[in-house]
Order: structure tokens, then sequence, then C-alpha cells
């Protein structure tokens, strides 16, 4: 019989509702999944779905204090498309509310703010944890999240279906140059001798 794993009350909350989370989520993954058209898409939601089965086990793991190690995780924004800068003929059709099917936008869309959304609550959660193990964990999370939705923004700007507009040109030099660095930092001295 092993002891049980005491927790601070916030960190075994989150823990719990991020677990619950996942589980919901890999769920709606294979629903979307199965009404995507795009093989592109597909493969991105596929692995993806891998990658949150993956965040369920090692929280389930935590949860029941069998020690899961979890290695820092370090971002990697892996180029699939050159995402590109500008509008090109932006069009948005308007949403059906008799939708018996998801059109590949709408998917994508659902599965960009899945993860910008799970990215900036999870690093929230990270933040109230005692525990480092499970702090890695809502850490290491929040990571593989931006990542996600860096990935599916890159395919939704491959596809057109998020465009990033731009400032003109002398708006920005105009911003730029209205921004001053920072005076130089004077020497730190004590008063103890």
């Amino acid at each position: 019989m092993h002891t049980q794993q005491r927790f601070a009350a916030h960190e075994f909350l989150e823990t719990q509702e991020a677990v619950r989370t996942k589980a919901a989520h890999i769920e709606l993954y294979g629903v979307l999944f199965s009404m995507a058209q795009d093989t592109h898409l597909k493969d991105i939601l596929f692995n993806q779905q891998r990658r949150m089965l993956e965040g369920y086990d090692y929280g389930i793991g935590l949860l029941q204090g069998r020690g899961i190690a979890l290695t820092p995780h370090t971002p990697e924004l892996r180029i699939y498309e050159r995402p590109q800068a500008g509008l090109q003929q932006p069009s948005m059709p308007g949403p059906n509310p008799n939708a018996t099917q998801l059109s590949d936008v709408s998917i994508a869309t659902i599965a960009l703010n899945l993860h910008k959304t799970g990215s900036a609550v999870a690093m929230l959660w990270a933040c109230e944890c005692v525990d480092p193990q499970i702090r890695q964990y809502h850490a290491t999370s929040a990571n593989i999240c931006q990542e996600m939705a860096w990935e599916m923004f890159q395919y939704m700007n491959y596809k057109g279906f998020y465009q990033a507009p731009q400032l003109a040109d002398h708006t920005m030099r105009t911003m730029i140059q209205a921004v001053q660095p920072a005076e130089p930092q004077q020497p730190y001295q004590t008063h103890f001798q």
C-alpha cells in the first residue's frame, strides 16, 4: 500500500479540472476528426489528440501518486506552412445555425481557440501550484497548448481562413520611433558593511 500524496487544495482541484477538461477535449477531437474533410487538417487533429492523450495520462499518474517524472518541455515552434502577413481578399461566410456538419473552417477555429484558452489557463494554474511536479505539469501543458495553437494557426493561415492584417508602414515606423530605450541601471549598493 502506498501513501497518498497530499496536495494543496488549489493545485489538486485545478489538476482534477485539467484532467476532466483533457478528457472532454479528447472526445471532442474524435468528433472533429470524423467531420473534417481536408486530409492535412485530419493529420493535425490526429497528432494533437495523441498529445492530449499523453497529457491526460500524465495528469492521472500525478493525481494517483505514481510520480510520473515530466521532463521540462522546451517549446518547439515547428514551421509546417510559412505564415503570411497581409490581407488577400478576405471573406468570412455567415454561420449556419441549422448545421448538422461542421466545416473545416469551423473545426480549425474551434481547435485553435481551445488551445489558445488552454495555454492561458494552464499557465495561470501553474502559478498557483505548491508541488513542483504539478507546477511543471501545468506549465508543460501551457507550452504544448501554445504549440498546438501555432500549428492550427499555420494551417488556417495557409488555407486563407485566418489572415493576419498589417499596419501601414508609416504607422509602424511612427510607433517604433516613439519607444525610447531604458536608462542604464545604477550599480546596486548595499548598506551593510
